[in-house]
């Protein structure tokens, strides 16, 4: 309470109280009130930095409440990541191997997002970072999925056709040789009968009598029938569907004609000795995707493991091929 101020009055010889002015009070009536704001402010600010209000603690449980559930979203991505992985794994060395399709590369099944930000709608938050790194898994794995059905759509379609595909792959020997006796200079490096040099020889070499019967090696279309007195002579190709084609080549006579549709086992042409050969016999070849493989991996409908085992021993002993 403010001390009561006095006036000594010489007239009346005694002290008198001074009664504050009307301007004087209206500036106490105003140092009271900005006093009264400045602690006001003081005690705001002090509990706005050290207790939170009902709006702040509910906002702070509820960022609490999303943070728990990204971390248990990111447990599910890893999980579903891990099932993926297994998918793929599974597709590109079972499935695919089975039906000898080409297994998806890593570029395809990891490929990034270029271009623009796809995120930036979602920076400048405190928890910016787990929600992009979260949302790019997302993205990521949802690509995989995308990929991954695509490819088992192939496979599907694989499948449907799997018994026109085990008709069609090359499983059996040009000509008859059940003794074996036929097989003269398989898949390597060999002498030339010709020029005398070392020459990769990419097919196999049936010795037989002149007019022998050449069979399809598996269900196709034939693509080409050429004369001709170099080279492979008159020879025979046939497209057989899932990336796999056969050559026949130093034929006498020919038994189809382009664009003709052979089974496996059919006749289509005569062992012969023209081209660049030595002696009368056929040289076989396959390709895969347009690349030459051994043809002895493609015999499966024709031998046992011991006559499989035999005829490697065979092809590998020739040192020198017959074209």
């Amino acid at each position: 309470m403010a001390k009561s101020r006095f006036r000594y009055n010489p007239d009346t010889l005694s002290y008198e109280k001074i009664k504050p002015g009307t301007r004087q009070r209206f500036l106490q009536a105003l140092t009271y009130f900005a006093a009264s704001i400045v602690v006001f402010v003081i005690y705001f600010f002090i509990l706005s930095l050290f207790v939170d209000s009902p709006k702040e603690k509910k906002l702070r449980r509820e960022n609490a409440q999303l943070e728990l559930q990204y971390e248990i979203l990111n447990r599910k991505l890893d999980h579903l990541a891990v099932v993926i992985e297994d998918l793929q794994e599974r597709d590109d060395n079972i499935y695919r191997t089975i039906f000898e399709a080409e297994p998806i590369s890593n570029s395809v099944r990891n490929a990034g997002f270029g271009g623009v930000n796809r995120y930036a709608e979602l920076e400048g938050f405190d928890n910016s970072d787990v929600v992009i790194e979260t949302a790019t898994r997302l993205d990521k794995l949802t690509k995989q999925i995308v990929v991954q059905s695509k490819s088992y759509d192939e496979i599907i379609k694989l499948a449907l056709n799997k018994e026109k595909m085990l008709a069609s792959i090359p499983a059996i020997q040009p000509i008859s040789n059940k003794d074996l006796k036929r097989t003269a200079s398989g898949w390597g490096y060999r002498i030339h009968p010709i020029y005398k040099i070392r020459k990769f020889h990419y097919g196999m070499d049936f010795t037989a009598p002149t007019r022998t019967e050449i069979y399809a090696t598996g269900d196709g279309v034939i693509s080409r029938v050429h004369s001709s007195r170099r080279g492979y002579g008159n020879r025979i190709e046939i497209d057989h569907g899932f990336n796999y084609t056969t050559l026949y080549a130093h034929l006498s006579e020919f038994n189809v004609k382009v664009g003709q549709n052979v089974k496996r086992g059919d006749v289509i042409g005569y062992v012969g000795n023209t081209g660049t050969s030595t002696a009368p016999h056929l040289h076989y070849e396959v390709k895969l995707n347009n690349k030459h493989v051994n043809p002895i991996n493609y015999y499966f409908n024709d031998l046992s493991a011991a006559e499989y085992d035999k005829m490697i021993e065979i092809s590998m002993g020739a040192g020198q091929t017959f074209d």
